[in-house]
């Protein structure tokens, strides 16, 4: 077992076992700061290979919604449907527009990402037939085989959420481990010549853009789950430039980067908006400017650095 794998299962063991003497409040923060983990991690994948999305909220969105949407429409409320249900949609819709988006690059890419998100955006905010009010209001999922009320069912969406994130990281350090996950930094560096090995980079884009689009609807599912309240904003661009700051901000050193990264900005946000309501932007800006030029590999190269030193 590697380095990775090693820190995935110390963390998961640590943080299941801990949620049960923790506050509600902290198992309550820890499940958002996996949750949007998740996203970040589908855009490092992506970032991997030279791309940037400013439009994932597009996916995280989808998979609030379909929470909503599939308790009204249905009757759905087991918490691993849900959350399995907004993956599948999220990951649906990235295989149809994965087909037009996988033929741009760089900014054409970005900005395209960024249009389909806004165009969500506006339908939710103008349209009261996709979704009435009542949809903005999330019911507490069910979990099967716990009993109401109790420690096992207050902190099921946790330990859901932490399932989850422990399959994703596996799954992509294994991904990004295969000859088709190595693609990423070869697509990255020179697609003429990946194309001439015989790989068809349109169609290696394209997996990872679904791949990416299926955890941002997992983590919109579990956030809507875990807040109990959804609304257009997770759609909106804002949105999907927290998730790009988040991935600025964790680097692409490991699967575990995006969720270590994810804490850090959750505290930074809680503490900054706490002693500076008024300009906690700024800070954040400035935070992301400070690190580009003293880290721009992310908070993960420090980690890198620390066992290169250990190295013999």
């Amino acid at each position: 077992m590697d380095g990775t794998l090693r820190a995935l299962a110390v963390a998961v063991i640590a943080l299941a076992i801990g949620s049960l003497w923790t506050p509600d409040w902290i198992v309550f923060l820890a499940t958002i700061i996996i949750a949007k983990g998740l996203v970040v991690l589908g855009l490092m994948v992506l970032w991997r290979t030279g791309l940037v999305s400013f439009g994932q909220a597009l996916y995280y969105g989808i998979g609030a919604y379909a929470v909503g949407m599939a308790q009204l429409a249905f009757g759905l409320r087991d918490a691993f449907l849900l959350v399995a249900f907004g993956t599948v949609l999220a990951a649906a819709i990235a295989v149809l527009l994965g087909f037009l988006l996988a033929r741009y690059r760089d900014i054409f890419f970005a900005m395209l990402s960024l249009a389909f998100s806004m165009i969500l955006y506006g339908t939710l905010v103008k349209s009261a037939t996709l979704c009435s009010t009542d949809c903005f209001a999330v019911l507490p999922p069910r979990f099967a085989g716990m009993a109401a009320g109790g420690t096992l069912a207050k902190n099921g969406l946790f330990w859901l959420t932490l399932a989850a994130a422990t399959i994703a990281v596996y799954g992509v350090h294994r991904y990004l481990a295969s000859p088709l996950g190595a693609l990423t930094t070869a697509i990255r560096d020179n697609e003429i010549r990946v194309e001439y090995l015989g790989y068809s980079v349109e169609r290696a884009i394209h997996i990872k853009y679904v791949i990416a689009a299926a955890l941002a609807g997992a983590g919109g599912a579990i956030v809507a789950l875990a807040v109990g309240h959804i609304d257009p904003d997770s759609t909106y661009w804002t949105t999907s430039g927290e998730f790009v700051f988040v991935t600025i901000l964790s680097g692409a050193g490991s699967a575990l980067a995006p969720f270590v990264g994810s804490a850090i900005f959750e505290a930074l946000r809680a503490y900054a908006t706490a002693y500076a309501p008024y300009s906690w932007q700024m800070i954040l800006g400035v935070f992301l400017l400070l690190l580009i030029l003293f880290l721009p590999q992310g908070v993960w190269s420090l980690f890198q650095r620390r066992v290169r030193r250990a190295a013999p």
